[in-house]
């Protein structure tokens, strides 16, 4: 196995980086778990697709193909610096996709607009994810849908766990605490419970799990890093402390690793709704 030696990462990043998220977590994450999200959407030519909090795009870029020249995407996100590197993407590929600045919670669309209605990972960022779901509940045709992915618990995933432990003991207990942002305390009883409160009246909550691969360790971290604010932190460590960061977290991962890198399970809530 070859992988790069910690002293070889270059920890110095623009934190939050939309370049960073677009280039080395949409690849192996959010594409992958965007093809599993359309593919349960059945999009069909002629739809009109809205893809909320949308980020750098790669939900509504993989579902323009499949509308046709009749239907149309539109991709919402609050993140002007994301939009931009959607917009870009998007027009590189050849699409035809209608960008928008807006807040989830007060959405610039008429009533019953939209066939389908998208949002990948997106729930646990909202302030409050009851005023988000009732605007997708508007924005839905009344014999439309609407799906969103939510990773499930910390628990339930290995890599970022063992990350988030490591990062408590050597970096500080906010930035750990910090990990357990994209994924909530929710069990499929509260999705049902949040949609229900929305509106919904057809709701189901299924498991989905897939897998996550990184070339190594040091990777897995510094990437976390460029697309997070964790750049700061982790970039202002001494190297010592960024020796132990990583020893800690390829210990806990030790049964997830082979010649190939690491691989770690992801596990997702798939919430699909009806009016």
């Amino acid at each position: 196995m070859s992988e790069r030696t910690n002293q070889s990462i270059d920890w110095e990043f623009e934190q939050g980086s939309p370049e960073a998220y677009e280039q080395y977590f949409v690849p192996v994450i959010f594409t992958p778990w965007a093809e599993r999200l359309i593919d349960r959407a059945t999009i069909e030519e002629g739809d009109h697709v809205l893809d909320i909090a949308s980020g750098t795009g790669i939900v509504a870029r993989l579902s323009s193909p499949l509308v046709g020249k009749t239907g149309s995407v539109v991709g919402v996100d609050n993140d002007e610096g994301m939009l931009a590197v959607a917009t870009k993407a998007a027009a590189e590929e050849g699409l035809t996709i209608e960008w928008q600045e807006a807040d989830a919670t007060d959405l610039p669309f008429a009533e019953e607009r939209f066939d389908i209605v998208l949002c990948q990972q997106g729930l646990p960022f909202f302030d409050d994810p009851i005023p988000a779901l009732r605007e997708m509940r508007r924005v839905v045709a009344s014999d439309g849908h609407v799906l969103l992915n939510v990773g499930r618990p910390l628990k339930y995933q290995p890599g970022w766990e063992a990350l988030a432990e490591a990062l408590s003991r050597h970096i500080g207990g906010e930035w750990g605490a910090m990990m357990h942002g994209p994924f909530p305390l929710w069990d499929g009883d509260d999705l049902q419970r949040i949609a229900q409160d929305a509106g919904f009246d057809d709701v189901s909550v299924t498991i989905d799990i897939g897998s996550v691969r990184f070339p190594s360790v040091e990777t897995f971290i510094s990437r976390q890093a460029a697309t997070s604010p964790l750049a700061e932190p982790i970039g202002n460590a001494s190297q010592a402390v960024r020796d132990e960061l990583i020893q800690d977290v390829k210990d806990e991962l030790k049964g997830y690793t082979d010649d190939d890198g690491i691989i770690f399970p992801f596990e997702s809530y798939v919430m699909e709704v009806y009016r």
